[in-house]
């Protein structure tokens, strides 16, 4: 049963920033190294080549943007709502699924803050948190693109496709 303002899909609004947040986080998973040179240099109060400097603005300012898009994403989220899971999906899978996307959000919020602690306020036990959840993110990024293709290909549910399709486009 769904409540009267919970919706069917999600918006154009959420779905582009659904896909520019997961492009912008796999860039910074390929890119992210480039920053170490400039750290360093930072770091041994030496000056970094200008393309170190160039990398490192680069991460930092993507980084940036991933959170200011996930702080409207959460917005767009708390006013519009979210389509429920589907009915057939068991509670575990329901659970799973909510614990899935709450270490995504973590996640989306925890290495732009870290990044920025580390970077702009010389936080090192903050790059080094940002550096250790590196693995992890990679592994839940993956799970959750697995979890979403398994959804559309075995399960057959709309999961996939809600965040493909926006509210109000009919299916064809």
């Amino acid at each position: 049963m769904t409540v009267a303002n919970e919706p069917t899909r999600y918006t154009v609004t959420q779905i582009l920033l659904h896909w520019t947040i997961a492009v912008l986080v796999v860039l910074q998973l390929v890119i992210g190294e480039d920053i170490k040179p400039a750290y360093r240099a930072f770091s041994r109060g030496t000056e970094p080549a200008a393309p170190d400097i160039f990398n490192a603005n680069v991460h930092v300012y993507v980084g940036l943007a991933v959170l200011v898009l996930a702080t409207w994403r959460i917005a767009i989220r708390l006013r519009h709502g979210v389509p429920a899971a589907p009915a057939e999906e068991s509670v575990l899978q329901k659970r799973i699924a909510a614990a899935a996307h709450f270490l995504l959000y973590l996640f989306i919020f925890g290495m732009p803050i870290t990044g920025v602690m580390a970077w702009y306020f010389g936080f090192g036990a903050m790059g080094t948190l940002h550096e250790l959840a590196k693995p992890v993110i990679i592994i839940v990024v993956g799970l959750h693109a697995a979890a979403a293709l398994w959804q559309h290909f075995f399960v057959k549910s709309d999961v996939f496709v809600r965040m493909l399709r926006p509210a109000g486009r009919r299916a064809r």
